[in-house]
């Protein structure tokens, strides 16, 4: 609530120094930018957070009804009239919404307050312009009197019946904008138009202000506005349409969307520890590796690039930072396996929220070359999109629990909650944002589900009570699959282990959904061959696994393919050798394979001058199923893959965004109050003693200049000798001070850099 009973302040640091430990506590939580690096005193918080750069910050963060409010209390003027601004947005001042919003404005120090009286911070003021609300000077300003014609309704409607259709044009296309016409150089327009500024000249309807403008006066404006500052006032946000789900419906599908997400993690980085991708020149993934991921894990590119981002973004999967660099699982990956799932999607989560990264930008132009962004590279780093992220999450948790509203009225909804933010194509953006959510499993069917509205219930994001909310709504991973007589496998949820493990060596993903489809097929029975099975222990894996017998067509497959594995024998001193002469003539006849050089040194024996691995990658590719050996002739089972990047160590949370929380603003409080209690310890009137960060000595001046007080600097002159000097600051600019010292009227010009304190007189 706003402070009525706040001592009398002459400046905003006056206002900040009079404020509880509560209040400097949320004002830099709301604005941590005041709190990096942290300021010595509260006169340098008060300095800081009247500069351009925090206040513009602080402004992007507010919604349009702050805006608004803003607005109309500058245009009552310095103190600004709390009554005449409720007034002209069709409130009173005593409504809760701008009793509220005053309150924020004031927590956020944009404002200021004094015994009773509301004013705006100077700052404030020239950052939203000259004209707040497009309202223009008064006549008194304009003439130094009011005419008696203009200076009741009832006279300005008479003036306004008198009028042209011509003047009455103009004044309808200044009504609400800027009020302003700008005169052309060499006189008034000709004709219809020139007649019409005339006659609005003439009867003081529009009045010459500054070189080259006709300005329509405040009383005016308002009177055509129908006494109103705003043609849209927006103290709420907008109602958008909405779709009301069940709770249950929403959480089910949030949950789904987590598990399938868990496994398509997994599954990405069980492939790249295989065959991990290379890194491109510039960074980041192949467009030819992506795909070939978006095939593997059944899913459109631009949700694949979503799957690598969200584990790039948690640490799980990273650049192996290796002279031939790939992408490679990492050593977090195989911690992140060991925690519970709900726990382990907290952290995908978690991490998609923090992220600067936007997965919806990979395949669009690149701004500097033109060429498609690729996944993983720098050109998908985009800082806003974390504050989109959080926005749309915010807007999600203000409407009512489990109510789903469409792209468009979250759209509309955004541009209310950030009117200054301009982004461009945020209808884009913001169905990204949606999309991935869905994807993620923080909303469901469009809603915000239970573990959703956990995770953004507090900042940072609360991750452990985000799991435990998940926990009752992810499915449960099944521990067994059913075999089908058409070499196919039925996985009825999500697998984890050594059962997902299973069947991602001996079976292809065929189909994903609700259930999984798995196909197995010569080469993938090949395949858990290759990798040391043999047919009976991969038959009594999958009968172990499966809730139904073996069906007959599956052992007959893993039988043959059995039975032709391995009649050829590659080593690695890359030879070929088989003890069916025949089929060694089918190779040496092969034209395919005609570029391995192969030749017979013996009946039953090839060389090659290719490497074994060459070798033995090209055979398989041309439908043999040879096996690879050692050098005393034994089968070689390849090793298990475990490619790893190198340990690294990851920043901690609290340096990925710049959070200023409670804990830590409450000991800077303190220190601050220890600072302030310092400097007004020292000797009265001593500036020396002031303050010496520039941004202090800055706010200052620009304060004494806006409000025509003088203060006590200390200078260093020429010699190098410091003087102080009772000085009256006119304006500051261009890194210099004007004014006059002491009761001298001569202008004297200080650089600021030589001004070693400054304290107010």
């Amino acid at each position: 609530m706003p402070r009525l009973d706040a001592p009398r302040a002459r400046s905003l640091a006056d206002d900040l120094r009079g404020r509880s430990d509560d209040e400097l506590v949320a004002l830099l939580v709301a604005r941590p930018d005041l709190a990096r690096p942290a300021p010595t005193d509260i006169t340098a918080l008060a300095a800081r957070s009247g500069t351009r750069a925090s206040t513009q910050r602080a402004l992007e963060g507010l919604d349009t009804a702050h805006l608004q409010v803003l607005e109309a209390l500058l245009a009552t003027g310095s103190p600004a009239d709390v009554d005449q601004a409720a007034t002209w947005l069709g409130t009173d001042r005593g409504s809760g919404s701008l009793v509220e919003i005053l309150s924020r404005l004031e927590s956020l120090a944009l404002v200021w307050r004094s015994a009773d009286r509301i004013t705006v911070a100077r700052t404030v003021a020239e950052l939203l312009g000259p004209r707040p609300g497009g309202l223009g000077p008064s006549l008194a300003t304009l003439r130094g009197t009011t005419r008696d014609a203009l200076a009741t309704p009832a006279a300005l409607d008479a003036v306004l019946a008198e009028a042209p259709e011509a003047a009455r044009a103009v004044l309808d296309r200044l009504t609400w904008s800027s009020g302003v016409v700008a005169r052309q150089p060499g006189g008034r327009p000709s004709g219809a138009a020139g007649q019409a500024l005339d006659w609005l000249t003439e009867r003081g309807l529009l009045h010459p202000h500054g070189e080259g403008e006709l300005v329509l006066p405040r009383e005016v404006a308002l009177h055509l506005r129908g006494g109103r500052l705003l043609q849209d006032v927006a103290l709420h946000p907008p109602q958008v349409a909405l779709t009301t789900r069940s709770a249950t419906v929403v959480d089910l599908a949030a949950g789904g969307a987590a598990g399938e997400l868990l496994g398509l993690v997994d599954e990405t980085a069980t492939r790249w520890g295989e065959r991990p991708p290379r890194v491109l020149r510039a960074g980041g993934l192949a467009v030819r590796d992506l795909r070939a991921l978006a095939a593997t894990l059944d899913l459109p590119v631009e949700r694949a690039a979503f799957v690598v981002e969200v584990a790039h973004a948690a640490g799980l999967l990273a650049d192996d930072g290796a002279l031939d660099p790939v992408w490679a699982p990492t050593p977090a990956y195989d911690d992140w396996l060991q925690q519970s799932p709900p726990a382990r999607w907290a952290v995908l989560a978690d991490a998609w929220l923090r992220s600067t990264r936007a997965a919806h930008l990979v395949g669009s132009p690149a701004e500097r070359g033109g060429s498609p962004i690729n996944a993983l590279s720098p050109d998908a780093h985009w800082p806003p999109v974390r504050g989109l992220r959080q926005d749309v999450l915010a807007d999600l948790a203000q409407l009512p629990a489990w109510s789903a509203p469409t792209v468009d009225g979250l759209v509309e909804r955004m541009r209310w909650r950030r009117p200054l933010r301009r982004v461009a194509d945020l209808e884009q953006v913001v169905e990204a944002v949606v999309r991935e959510a869905e994807w993620l499993g923080v909303t469901g069917r469009g809603a915000l589900g239970a573990a959703g509205r956990t995770l953004v219930a507090s900042t940072p994001p609360d991750v452990g009570s985000a799991a435990e909310a998940m926990h009752a709504h992810l499915p449960a991973p099944v521990e067994e699959i059913l075999l089908q007589a058409d070499l196919t496998a039925v996985a009825p949820g999500r697998v984890e282990g050594a059962l997902a493990r299973l069947l991602r060596l001996a079976a292809d993903v065929e189909s994903r959904g609700g259930a999984t489809v798995h196909r197995f097929t010569e080469a993938s029975v090949r395949r858990a061959l290759d990798a040391g099975w043999t047919a009976e222990q991969l038959l009594d894996a999958l009968a172990e696994a499966s809730s139904t017998p073996v069906p007959q067509p599956l052992t007959y497959l893993v039988n043959d393919v059995t039975r032709r594995h391995g009649q050829l024998r590659v080593a690695a001193a890359s030879y070929v050798r088989s003890e069916d002469p025949v089929t060694l003539d089918a190779i040496l006849a092969a034209p395919a394979l005609a570029p391995l050089g192969l030749r017979r040194i013996a009946p039953t024996v090839l060389v090659s001058p290719v490497s074994g691995d060459v070798l033995l990658a090209t055979l398989r590719d041309h439908g043999l199923a040879p096996a690879a050996e050692t050098a005393d002739g034994v089968v070689a089972v390849p090793a298990g893959s475990a490619r790893r990047t190198p340990p690294r160590r990851r920043p901690p949370a609290s340096t990925l965004t710049s959070v200023v929380d409670r804990p830590y603003a409450e000991n800077l409080v303190a220190l601050l109050r220890a600072g302030q209690a310092g400097v007004d310890a020292r000797a009265d009137g001593d500036p020396s003693q002031g303050g010496t960060d520039p941004a202090v000595v800055l706010g200052v001046l620009r304060d004494a200049v806006a409000d025509r007080r003088p203060v006590r600097l200390s200078h260093v002159g020429p010699d190098g000798g410091p003087t102080t000097l009772l000085f009256h600051p006119r304006r500051v600019e261009g890194g210099r001070v004007y004014g006059t010292a002491g009761t001298s009227n001569v202008e004297r010009i200080l650089t600021l850099h030589r001004i070693t304190g400054v304290s107010e007189a």
